[in-house]
């Protein structure tokens, strides 16, 4: 979806939208539209519209009010998405949103508009049938009487809603069209011209190197691993910050197979990395003022004759040994080797990984937030607080040294799972354990915020692009600052 600036003099589309506090409606607004509006129950609270039609110069026009409740930010992207939701495919191709009165500034326009375009986003490549009054035909909003300096502030937060939009293609696409290798060619014709430089490590490079554990993962499959770093060096300094992604393009579970039931939705366990493709897209294209590697570790699961099989032992890339008690927990085997090789290649001074790494922090938290685990409580509290803002939210969940000795193994320096309670906090513990002393670390668990079974106020039902927008505000309070 576009989004066109255009002068107060401009024609009007024939829908206009305009907005509207709680218990308060525009001041100019006609007669007739405030008795309509009433009789209607509109009230401004968040995520209301309202539609009604007048005579205008060229014939009768559509008027929409939204409302955006007390105007805060979720507020504002509550009632973007809304205008989205109900015009997406309502037949206009243009709608006109207006801001004039409503008092509000150019940051709060921006979250309007940053959420019309989430909201607009699709993936229906695959359908040949779709119905005409189904398919969309919303494809410009154009903004009149917007607030000083939004303009220039929508030139970033475009670049934001460009990465976000890549992850939900990455994670949307099924396993037969993104696998590892098709995973780093789609980046590198995205990231082409951006500045972005780009690191790949191939199947020959990984066994060179003696990733035993993320190459335990793909040997049972036909599609052969990829490591793929992306650095943007937007500002030199001592030591950088990386955002690691688990890229499980298709996960079968392995030997420790998945039941048949829901199996198609594990395309998504490369949510991880996908979220770190898409930050670091919106870095480089808004020009971010930082040095930043993101990271992913590219494999198949898959049950062939070759396939790992539980009781097997890995060597990590860090030396330490592993033994596969179950193989279908296998982004953690993954996870390991990547962190153990950006901190020897980069030094960061800060990870933050990304995983859909257990079924245990869905239960535990449901669809709502991201499980979040830190060694160091600045970075947590910096997290949080990016979480808060973007609305990519984190819960805190514990780690402690007791936790350890439920993947200590009798043969090996580790096991790759524990008992089945506290599952989430064991998956983070093992990754401590390739976390070197002096660095800042977090895990996120996002299995149960990547995928959706319904629209919310800026995606529809699907992939939601969740750790795009978190791992910006963190960039833009943090590293920025």
């Amino acid at each position: 979806m576009m989004i066109v600036f255009a002068a107060a003099t401009d024609p009007r589309p024939r829908l206009v939208a305009r907005l509207a506090r709680e218990a308060a409606l525009p001041g100019d607004l006609s007669a007739v539209a405030r008795e309509a509006a009433a009789a209607s129950r509109f009230t401004g609270k968040t995520g209301q519209v309202f539609e009604t039609f007048e005579a205008g110069e060229a014939g009768l026009a559509r008027l929409a009010l939204a409302g955006i409740g007390k105007a805060t930010g979720h507020d504002l992207e509550r009632a973007g998405g809304a205008l989205t939701a109900k015009y997406l495919a309502s037949g206009e191709t243009a709608l006109g949103l207006d801001f004039a009165g409503t008092a509000l500034g150019a940051a709060d326009a921006v979250a309007v508009l940053l959420a019309m375009r989430l909201r607009a986003w699709r993936h229906d490549i695959y359908k040949t049938k779709t119905p005409d009054d189904h398919k969309p035909t919303l494809e410009r909003i154009v903004v009149f009487g917007a607030p000083e300096g939004t303009e220039a502030a929508w030139a970033t937060e475009a670049a934001l809603a460009a990465g976000v939009e890549f992850t939900r293609e990455l994670v949307t696409e099924p396993a037969n069209v993104i696998y590892p290798e098709s995973f780093v060619e789609r980046c590198r014709a995205r990231f082409a011209g951006t500045g972005v430089e780009l690191v790949v490590l191939d199947k020959a490079e990984l066994e060179k190197l003696g990733m035993g554990a993320l190459l335990g993962v793909a040997q049972g499959s036909v599609r052969e691993a990829r490591v793929l770093a992306l650095r943007w060096k937007g500002r030199a300094g001592a030591r950088p910050t990386a955002f690691v992604g688990k890229g499980v393009t298709f996960d079968t579970g392995g030997i420790s197979i998945k039941p048949a039931g829901g199996m198609e939705d594990m395309k998504w366990d490369m949510g991880g990395a996908g979220a770190v493709a898409g930050a670091l897209l919106t870095l480089a294209l808004r020009k971010a003022e930082a040095d930043v590697i993101g990271v992913v570790g590219l494999v198949e699961n898959m049950p062939d004759g070759n396939a790992q099989r539980p009781g097997d032992v890995v060597t990590s890339l860090s030396g330490q040994t592993v033994e596969v008690i179950n193989t279908d927990a296998e982004g953690r085997l993954v996870l390991c080797d990547v962190l153990t090789w950006v901190q020897q290649t980069y030094a960061p001074a800060t990870i933050v990984d990304l995983a859909t790494l257990t079924g245990a922090i869905i239960v535990s938290l449901g669809h709502e937030y991201a499980g979040m685990f830190a060694n160091d409580d600045l970075l947590a509290s910096q997290l949080d607080a990016a979480g808060k803002a973007s609305g990519d939210k984190l819960w805190r969940f514990p780690l402690a040294p007791a936790y350890d000795k439920l993947i200590d193994s009798p043969i090996a320096d580790i096991k790759n799972v524990g008992p089945r309670q506290a599952g989430s906090i064991t998956a983070a513990q093992f990754l401590q354990r390739f976390v070197g002393d002096g660095v800042a670390w977090a895990h996120l668990d996002i299995a149960g915020t990547v995928w959706v079974d319904k629209a919310g106020a800026t995606h529809d039902k699907g992939a939601t692009g969740f750790g795009v927008r978190l791992l910006d505000r963190y960039v833009r309070d943090v590293l920025e600052s």
